[in-house]
């Protein structure tokens, strides 16, 4: 077999990719030795910007397989049958940490699933939590903020993380699901997934109904208190990506089972909590779970850089039949998603094979930016509408209409009968068991301790107070043991 023979950038073959051109023997090196320039400007550039939320992360190829006609709800042609399968790849992260942090932290994880649909992409953006910290986008860089490195110290600062959830007593239902039982998962194989908003399925009637997406780890729930996670981090920081990567390399295909909360659209106004509201959860005694289908991983990306680091996602891209909410937190997503990839991989990185859809072609206006692959010829004209057979639109919109009516302005979000910021903190602590309770108090304790300012542990106890007084009151005396030692 003839060797295959190395060339430049430009396929010139390379006589010497060991030694530098340089004015004679021991000689200062030439700049002319394009080769060498080359190497060192390609190497200085291989680093992308990283995600700002998200950097660390793992994700697999797979399929979706309905195992139950939905077509009551959604004319999505995904959806459209039992036993239709439509290929798929799913990103797993981290949240606040960087692209080099541990995977085995207290952290929410990232859950975000592309389908290469016949009707284009559909990418469903989600975490292993079914609610978030916030519930208006307009406080996401701040909160971000709190969460990241600080400034002046370089790393996560207690004081920031509490302050910011003491002055957004929203935040206490997502605080307890972190510091409960599921905060750090084993694997990303043991966890749920949720799309954790609120999106609208509109069937082929016209019918509205707003859904929320659930999906079941068939591996079961498993996850690790804070000393496992501490001696796992010590012994493998890259624990998740590799269980992720052997499991499937040795064929045991992790899968999960997609389950859907439907909601005819005319009930939400009178529902008792904002069902928009990404704080709060629809009790399943309300709204049932109802099975879809079948989510399966069965092959691990050639590279890693490529279609991982370049996957991106956004919940803007919608197929026909599934459409956005009021969730004011999606909707700021909507914009945000897209936009930070536009930055981070150029106005064409949905030209990249792991963006690019599979099963339809991408047929627009278009043209030009770094890195374009798709300009068409010169019998293509770039705008719309024209007289040459460009793609025109169908007058077929991929969802209903939402009524809107009022004076616009910087509005709270409308209150329901039930909504506050604690109530379903307090059920959900109150359903757990007494060994879990121990487990959540002693992880908030362990945390909120290290804050340096006794107002801004007063506010916080004071949240939790607020949603069950037994979970106040053992938030502040095992917060008062820790900070007495």
């Amino acid at each position: 077999m003839a060797k295959r023979v190395l060339t430049t950038e430009s396929g010139a073959p390379v006589a010497d990719n060991q030694n530098s051109a340089t004015a004679g023997v021991g000689g200062p090196i030439l700049l002319q030795d394009q080769h060498l320039l080359e190497k060192l400007a390609r190497f200085n550039r291989e680093r992308i910007p990283e995600r700002v939320v998200h950097a660390r992360g793992s994700g697999a190829y797979g399929y979706f397989e309905v195992t139950d006609d939905v077509t009551a709800w959604t004319k999505a042609a995904f959806l459209s049958e039992v036993g239709k399968k439509t290929e798929l790849f799913l990103r797993f992260s981290t949240v606040a940490d960087s692209l080099g942090g541990a995977d085995a932290v207290r952290d929410p994880r990232g859950f975000a699933v592309k389908f290469y649909t016949e009707e284009g992409n559909y990418d469903l953006v989600g975490n292993n939590t079914p609610v978030f910290f916030i519930k208006d986008p307009i406080k996401f860089p701040d909160f971000i903020h709190s969460q990241k490195r600080d400034p002046f110290t370089g790393k996560q600062e207690a004081d920031n993380v509490w302050d910011f959830w003491a002055h957004s007593p929203e935040a206490t239902h997502q605080v307890t699901w972190l510091f409960g039982d599921r905060g750090i998962p084993a694997s990303y194989r043991h966890m749920n997934g949720y799309g954790s908003h609120t999106y609208q399925w509109t069937n082929e009637a016209g019918e509205a109904f707003f859904v929320k997406y659930h999906f079941k780890t068939n591996q079961g729930v498993r996850s690790l208190s804070a000393e496992q996670a501490a001696e796992l981090v010590g012994k493998d920081a890259n624990s998740h990506q590799t269980d992720l990567l052997q499991s499937i390399e040795r064929g045991v295909c992790p899968s999960w089972t997609l389950y859907v909360q439907v909601m005819p659209a005319a009930e939400a106004a009178d529902y008792r909590f904002n069902p928009f509201d990404l704080t709060k959860v629809w009790p399943h005694a309300d709204y049932p779970l109802q099975r879809v289908g079948r989510l399966v991983l069965d092959r691990n990306p050639d590279n890693v850089f490529a279609e991982v680091e370049q996957a991106a996602f956004s919940p803007n891209n919608f197929v026909p039949g599934i459409g956005p909410s009021p969730d004011k937190m999606l909707q700021g997503r909507l914009f945000a998603y897209a936009d930070a990839h536009r930055y981070r991989l150029g106005v064409n990185h949905t030209q990249l094979p792991v963006n690019a859809p599979k099963a339809t072609v991408a047929d627009n206006y278009g043209r030009d930016g770094f890195m374009a692959t798709r300009n068409g010829s010169r019998h293509d004209k770039n705008y719309e509408p024209n007289s040459y057979q460009g793609p025109a639109q169908t007058d077929a919109p991929l969802s209903a209409p939402l009524a809107i009516h009022g004076w616009t302005g910087t509005h709270a979000a409308p209150a329901h009968v039930k909504d506050d910021d604690f109530f379903q903190a307090g059920e959900l602590y109150r359903l757990m068991s007494e060994d879990e309770k121990s487990r959540l108090v002693a992880n908030i304790a362990g945390s909120l301790s290290q804050v340096a300012r006794e107002d801004i542990i007063e506010k916080n106890i004071a949240h939790f107070a607020a949603a069950d007084a037994e979970y106040g009151r053992r938030v502040e005396e095992a917060v008062r043991a820790l900070r007495e030692d």
